[in-house]
């Protein structure tokens, strides 16, 4: 693992591309990948994906990590795909650009099942715009922590497309009148909206965000990791069951976790007044 917390700045951008497209930073047990691409404002390009779809991956592998945070570097969390490598290339015919196209796509969808599926608690930290796939990879992560500078847009229509793929997370997140309003519109959304509208959590003065997602990650990687994997699992597949489905499930995958070691190890901390001694993921 890179363990390099360096946060370049924008003017730095040029010198960068050959420096990981993703920085990791292991902090304790919360892992921090941050996007490294700030002077092209952190495109979701195909190497972009790759890199970070298996930091996730190796985060979930790892028994080290029990949190992973997801933020940006420079003034933009992530512009969402790179337009200019979505675009058609003079040497290729419109059936090559569309399977071309069609890769990226159905990578940066998977990228965000990853992060749906893994064991570890996933939080964005917000520290500016995100637009798109930008918007999207917020929405796909448990939680989000916003800085009140940030904005959020699907901005697709503007560009003579629509926002289709983005609007799936995001519409699972918000109500679907809040999504179609930010995808027919293209307009920005402040990081307050996002809050009234559940896109986020918390928005929080710029100068206190990483202080505020630390504090934030601390809290949930003292937990039991077990109990987390267990628990974001169930949670997300049960919102697609039928109501009786759901109740039946969530039962059995309680009770499992009622008479399991972790439940006892932390039942017996709680009588005797200590921190419980957790396991591994």
């Amino acid at each position: 693992m890179d363990n390099s917390s360096a946060r370049p700045t924008h003017a730095e951008g040029e010198q960068l591309q050959d420096s990981p497209h993703v920085l990791t930073d292991l902090r304790g047990h919360v892992l921090w990948l941050s996007l490294n691409r700030p002077a092209q404002r952190n495109p979701l390009s195909s190497s972009m994906i790759n890199a970070l779809a298996q930091a996730v991956r190796d985060a979930g592998d790892d028994s080290r990590v029990r949190v992973v945070v997801i933020c940006g570097t420079g003034p933009v969390f992530s512009a969402g795909h790179d337009l200019r490598e979505l675009g058609q290339r003079k040497t290729e015919s419109r059936e090559e650009w569309v399977a071309r196209s069609r890769l990226i796509l159905e990578d940066c969808a998977q990228m965000m099942l990853d992060i749906l599926h893994s064991p570890k608690a996933v939080i964005a930290c917000v520290q500016g715009t995100a637009t798109a796939a930008g918007c999207q990879l917020v929405s796909a992560c448990d939680l989000a922590v916003a800085s009140d500078q940030a904005y959020f847009c699907t901005p697709g229509v503007n560009i003579g497309t629509f926002c289709t793929t983005p609007l799936v997370g995001i519409g699972r997140n918000i109500h679907r009148k809040h999504a179609m309003e930010m995808a027919l519109t293209g307009d920005l959304m402040p990081a307050a909206d996002a809050l009234r509208f559940g896109l986020v959590n918390k928005v929080v003065p710029a100068e206190d965000l990483q202080g505020e997602v630390k504090e934030l990650a601390a809290r949930i990687a003292s937990k039991s990791a077990l109990a987390i994997r267990s628990g974001k699992e169930t949670f997300y597949r049960q919102l697609d069951m039928p109501l009786e489905e759901a109740f039946r499930h969530a039962t059995e995958v309680m009770l499992e976790g009622v008479v399991s070691a972790e439940a006892k190890e932390g039942t017996r901390a709680f009588l005797e007044k200590r921190s419980p001694q957790w396991g591994d993921a």
